[in-house]
């Protein structure tokens, strides 16, 4: 436990210290551990060329190969980037981040409730910043607490260095949620893990059962919440970030929770399609499986 502790805190430095660079070398640098990354973490290499296998079965398999290796680059990039992300100047952010859409929608609309759904696409961390820098109104949101302690404080106070936000974890349960929201605070829901049966159903995600959340809908639902996508994209050669923020759907959600999940996994695919070496593939997305069917990992 101590080993593991002294570990983090060393990576944590290395991060700290690397987020100086500019960001086209750290980019180069992230590029270059991604190409080592499918050697180092063979298994995780094996996951997402299943996923891809699963999700892009039209492709031929070098194709698949590729945006795995790819994907690899991109995910070390992310990594090595969360330190510009949680330790650069709100200055600098403001230059390298990149926003398509109307950031400010919610602000203008402040006596509505309001969730942005964030599917997992490698900069996700981008538009957890661009919420608090660029807009008014708080965001909360949910994460998956980190076995190591070291790792799991870094990641709240990256998550909530400005102040303008609040962070449960999922043992916090609905309440202090529901009551944030309540407050004002902005929703930014990651729709798109696989954590099970409760409230879930398994909706077709390219057209493999997947268990999907239910909650996103059922939520949206009963405190009346205007629905926004967003999407976030690294740039290459380490010119910045974009993040892509939808207009509000104007009939989601629906009285049908169902239908609201398989238009949400619709949409991500389009996205995954748009640029799919940037989504996260290592996650063992149809982990879950219907009674009586194989695992796709085993």
């Amino acid at each position: 436990m101590m080993l593991a502790r002294l570990g983090a805190r060393v990576v944590l430095a290395l991060v700290w210290l690397l987020h100086w660079l500019p960001l086209p070398l750290l980019a180069a640098l992230g590029t270059g551990l991604g190409g080592l990354l499918p050697r180092l973490r063979p298994s995780r290499m094996r996951v997402a060329l299943r996923n891809l296998e699963l999700c892009l079965p039209e492709l031929p398999v070098a194709e698949r190969e590729r945006i795995a290796r790819e994907h690899f680059q991109w995910l070390a990039r992310s990594i090595l980037e969360r330190g510009v992300l949680w330790h650069a100047s709100p200055a600098r952010l403001r230059r390298l981040i990149r926003v398509e859409g109307d950031i400010g929608w919610a602000d203008r609309h402040s006596g509505r409730a309001v969730m942005w759904l964030v599917p997992h696409f490698i900069g996700m961390e981008v538009a957890g910043v661009a919420s608090q820098l660029m807009q008014q109104r708080p965001v909360t949101t949910i994460y998956q607490r980190q076995v190591n302690e070291v790792f799991d404080a870094a990641i709240l106070r990256g998550r909530s260095r400005f102040g303008r936000g609040e962070v449960f974890t999922r043992q916090d349960g609905a309440l202090p949620l529901l009551r944030a929201i309540r407050r004002g605070c902005i929703f930014f829901n990651l729709p798109d893990m696989d954590f099970g049966l409760r409230d879930a159903a398994f909706v077709p995600f390219f057209g493999v059962p997947a268990a999907t959340l239910l909650a996103p809908s059922r939520l949206a639902r009963s405190l009346s919440m205007a629905v926004q996508p967003v999407t976030t994209e690294f740039l290459p050669g380490g010119r910045g970030y974009l993040v892509r923020i939808a207009e509000p759907w104007g009939d989601w959600p629906s009285d049908d929770p169902m239908a609201d999940a398989a238009r949400m996994n619709a949409w991500i695919e389009a996205e995954i399609r748009r640029c799919p070496a940037q989504y996260l593939w290592v996650h063992k997305r149809f982990k879950t499986r219907p009674p009586g069917d194989a695992s796709f990992y085993a």
